[in-house]
């Protein structure tokens, strides 16, 4: 299978509520015979008498228990899914519907959950249907038993997590954790200061080949950079991926730049190793944790809304993120193979993108609101006194332009002097002594 296939597949796998009840499937058929061998097992070396067993329960009382077991996790399942599904509706309204692929749908805790009762729906229900007339198999009664109990611990578990993972302050934490994860093995080297931008095509002249691309336009998911840098290496030339991960790519848009030997270059191969796909994902792509949680507190924001509250939490993990990515290199476009030869050239967002996205558009949408006003300050004044020199421009271009945007917001000079108050939590956690005055009028 192609690398690009794969990749697709693994990405659906990851975001399939019905993968886990499948196994579950799977772990039924070969524990089910399991137990009946082990329980026929008992009786016969007279470890478990076959009359009372572990419960000491009559035909009537296995089957009636049985059959509890049987309905409940029907109910169970039943109200798990069609809660889902108006969770996702809720969440995709109310916040982004980009978390709902992001975090909703990979949350193993509720697939490991439903897969736990459809192993128990199946291994519940066979156990009513192998009971004869006369004999109670006790073991088999005991363990549906045993898993029917952790069915009902799990259900009311479930009822709290969903509950509290619903919070915008989970989700929010929730894209941020990703998001660190995501800077952290895109931009794996700490930064040692400015590192001018180089300019490619002057530095390496025309591309000898294009590769354009082909079959379906898509965003772009992933790229196999090791095996990019192996085929360079392999036919001493220089790739340069033209997109960057996260661009939407038409057919027939450059793909691929090569430069030097790359007549030896299957360019269908090459293809192979780009992903492509319906929606943005974050395991290559940095920047979209800053969108959803961007997307999140513009949402807040909106007149529909109105949460300026839910837009301070997702500037908490703005900061966060930025705090992160501030102190990484940011600018090796160019990847070396072990010899220190250039192979491969691969874009990525730079310090100003991840500024412009983390503070412009939130702060055109909410500096009315004395919250968004005060707690864009705290982050970018935290911002500047956390982060290396080379940051701080920037982060003074983005100050500057909040000053000039509350002196046309606010007309009165007591709300202007409130506005102009770096405050951690948006409004009330500021200490008014320390914190800087406006020049007054």
């Amino acid at each position: 299978m192609d690398w690009n296939r794969w990749y697709s597949l693994k990405s659906y796998l990851k975001t399939s509520l019905w993968t886990v009840p499948l196994i579950a499937v799977a772990i039924y058929a070969v524990v089910k015979p399991l137990t009946e061998m082990l329980g026929r097992w008992m009786i016969g070396q007279r470890i478990l008498d076959p009359k009372t067993g572990l419960l000491g329960l009559s035909m009537t009382g296995a089957r009636s228990l049985v059959g509890d077991v049987v309905s409940a996790d029907l109910a169970f399942l039943v109200f798990t899914f069609g809660s889902l599904l108006v969770a996702i509706q809720v969440a995709g309204g109310q916040y982004t519907p980009r978390i709902i692929a992001t975090t909703l749908l990979r949350d193993n805790v509720i697939r490991g959950i439903s897969g736990l009762f459809v192993f128990t729906l199946l291994f519940a229900n066979r156990t009513l249907g192998w009971m004869g007339e006369n004999e109670v198999h006790q073991f088999q009664v005991f363990i549906a038993a045993l898993f029917g109990f952790a069915s009902v611990v799990a259900f009311l578990f479930l009822i709290d997590y969903a509950a509290k993972s619903l919070r915008p302050v989970s989700l929010v934490a929730r894209v941020g954790e990703l998001g660190i994860e995501v800077i952290e093995s895109v931009y794996p080297t700490p930064t040692t200061g400015r590192i001018a931008r180089p300019r490619l095509d002057q530095k390496r002249g025309e591309p000898t080949r294009t590769i354009r691309h082909r079959g379906k336009s898509g965003i772009v998911l992933a790229v196999n950079l090791d095996r990019l840098v192996a085929k360079a290496r392999r036919t001493n030339s220089v790739i340069e991926f033209a997109p960057q991960v996260g661009d939407f790519l038409a057919v027939d848009e450059p793909l691929f730049y090569l430069y030097g030997s790359s007549d030896a270059i299957d360019e269908n191969r090459l293809r192979t190793l780009v992903a492509f796909g319906t929606e943005r994902t974050m395991e290559q792509d940095p920047m979209f944790a800053f969108r959803i949680l961007v997307d999140i507190a513009l949402k807040a924001l909106s007149a529909a809304i109105n949460d300026p509250t839910t837009a301070v939490l997702a500037i908490d993990q703005l900061q966060r993120l930025l705090r992160v990515v501030g102190k990484r290199s940011l600018y090796n476009e160019e990847i070396v193979d072990s010899s220190g030869r250039v192979c491969v050239i691969f874009r990525t967002p730079n310090w100003e993108d991840f500024v412009h996205i983390s503070f412009r558009e939130i702060r055109q949408c909410g500096a009315g609101s004395i919250q968004i006003a005060r707690r864009q300050r705290a982050a970018i004044e935290n911002l500047i006194q956390c982060l290396p020199e080379h940051r701080h421009d920037a982060l003074r271009a983005e100050l500057t332009l909040l000053d000039r945007t509350i002196d046309a917001k606010y007309i009165f000079s007591e709300d202007l002097a409130l506005a102009r108050i770096p405050d951690s939590q948006g409004l009330g956690g500021s200490d008014t002594s320390t914190a800087k005055q406006p020049t007054p009028f």
